[in-house]
């Protein structure tokens, strides 16, 4: 019930089109341009879309889940208990990767079925591990904008726009080849790259044991993001209380 007030959804009718008919509609809006332009294959832009479509849970939710708290002026009781911080925040994570997850898992398979992408049957269960597993990375980087939210006034448009770069950035619909040079050094450090490009080879036959190093760096860079979120968070607290930037809205 807290996830779900926080997250500002009680009602499954808002977190179906948002959360549910939008990423089917965003890889069939690519799809149907990619056979227009004669580009990429269905294939390329359902599981780019599918998986990079995790970031608006793991953006939103992960940033509205501390960030939402100080705008409900609760974060600061939250904050004065001698609560341990990392379990505190880290648990708030869990239901948000979980989400995240379950979003990317529900696109994959809705948006390949209406295309008629073919599977094999035993890539599912490393698919489902590697879209587990860039979830996790975004909700690290979700981490980073929730330490922003505790002193900036609005957190909606910035995770809008961190959206719109992990959809150029990532490879979702763009070839990491066909990047500008700089654009392809960025996509190196930024979740969903490596997730995409391991479901794609996943998809193609390739087996589990060659992609570990794409689920590896996926899964680094989770860890990096994470932990620059949580010291973010912490420093913020501390400038929080220093200036009392958490009473401000």
């Amino acid at each position: 019930m807290s996830y779900r007030a926080l997250f500002g959804w009680l009602s499954p009718w808002v977190f179906i089109p948002s959360l549910l008919v939008a990423p089917v509609f965003q890889i069939l809006l690519f799809v149907y341009i990619g056979r227009s332009a004669q580009l990429e294959s269905d294939e390329f832009y359902v599981i780019g879309n599918a998986i990079q479509y995790a970031a608006i849970p793991c953006l939103f939710a992960m940033t509205h889940l501390i960030a939402g708290e100080r705008f409900q002026q609760t974060l600061g009781y939250i904050l004065i208990t001698p609560a341990k911080r990392l379990p505190l925040f880290l648990g708030r994570a869990l239901p948000v990767v979980a989400n995240g997850f379950f979003v990317a898992a529900f696109a994959l398979v809705v948006g390949g079925t209406i295309v008629g992408m073919e599977v094999p049957a035993g890539a599912w269960a490393p698919i489902a591990l590697v879209t587990a597993v860039s979830a996790f990375s975004c909700t690290g980087l979700g981490f980073v904008n929730a330490g922003l939210g505790l002193v900036v006034r609005e957190t909606a448009v910035l995770s809008n726009i961190i959206f719109g770069l992990l959809l150029v950035f990532t490879g979702a619909n763009v070839p990491i080849d066909d990047l500008p040079g700089w654009m392809q050094a960025v996509s190196e450090v930024i979740p969903f790259t490596h997730g995409i490009e391991a479901v794609r080879q996943l998809v193609d036959g390739v087996p589990l044991a060659d992609v570990w190093g794409l689920i590896g760096t996926e899964a680094l860079i989770g860890v990096v993001y994470g932990a620059a979120g949580y010291a973010l968070i912490r420093a913020m607290e501390v400038v929080g209380r220093r200036h009392a930037t958490l009473d401000r809205a």
